[in-house]
């Protein structure tokens, strides 16, 4: 979750009460389910008075996290960004290898989804908690493609059984799309996002992760952004984006 040190903004303008949870998230300052931990915790207040989780806001009362309050914003964005190796999805507050502090977005935004430290690719960042809620739930079946390399020569039977599912931290993961692409190289299309689940998944079989890039998240796809650097979508990326979670809901 991203330490706000400023105020906290939601997209869109409410005609009818929501929950707290969702009013939170929609502000891009966490999912529901963690904004649900900030609320039990005694961190949100609607009106001065400390929020219970059955709260209900429609946009005139002040919400505020931590005293902080918590405001409309006209626009939400949707960032993509191509992490090099070496930098961290966190708070700039948290790790000095934050992707926070290399890259000075002009509007304050979240990452969907991590990439550990060690990978590289594509990563979307956005102020719309809501649609960054949507992307990264597994059950909506969104998909995440990746290129990776191993230390040694890859075999048919690798393939079909990386394929098929492999237990992984007490469970299994869904069943996915692999090519081979190399002697050492595949590519793997996911719809889950377990910690660490390429290269736990290449373990179990006797391999290790040398190289792993994520190159595309639903339709936005990494070509033509250089590594540190990152683009806006287009309308026509957005539009689809939204159309391809709308759909997977």
């Amino acid at each position: 979750m991203h330490n706000y040190t400023n105020e906290v903004y939601v997209g869109g303008n409410m005609a009818q009460e929501i929950r707290l949870n969702k009013y939170i998230s929609e502000s891009g300052l966490c999912s529901r389910r963690q904004a649900d931990k900030l609320i039990e915790e005694g961190k949100i207040t609607v009106d001065g008075v400390v929020a219970d989780l059955g709260t209900k806001v429609d946009g005139s009362q002040a919400v505020k996290y931590q005293g902080k309050l918590i405001r409309p914003v006209n626009k939400t964005v949707i960032y993509a960004y191509n992490k090099p190796i070496g930098q961290v999805c966190t708070s700039a507050e948290a790790d000095k290898d934050s992707i926070f502090n290399y890259v000075k977005f002009p509007v304050r935004v979240n990452y969907v989804g991590r990439l550990d430290k060690d990978s590289s690719g594509l990563l979307l960042l956005t102020n719309d908690g809501e649609l960054s809620n949507h992307i990264q739930k597994a059950r909506y079946n969104h998909e995440k493609e990746y290129r990776v390399r191993v230390n040694r020569d890859i075999t048919d039977e690798f393939i079909e059984k990386m394929s098929d599912g492999v237990p992984i931290l007490d469970t299994v993961t869904k069943k996915c799309t692999v090519k081979k692409t190399g002697a050492r190289t595949f590519s793997i299309v996911l719809t889950q996002g377990i910690n660490r689940q390429i290269r736990r998944m290449c373990e179990y079989f006797g391999y290790r992760v040398v190289n792993l890039k994520r190159v595309r998240m639903l339709n936005v796809r990494i070509e033509g952004i250089r590594p540190g650097e990152y683009r806006e979508l287009s309308r026509e990326e957005e539009s689809k984006l939204r159309r391809l979670v709308r759909e997977g809901e």
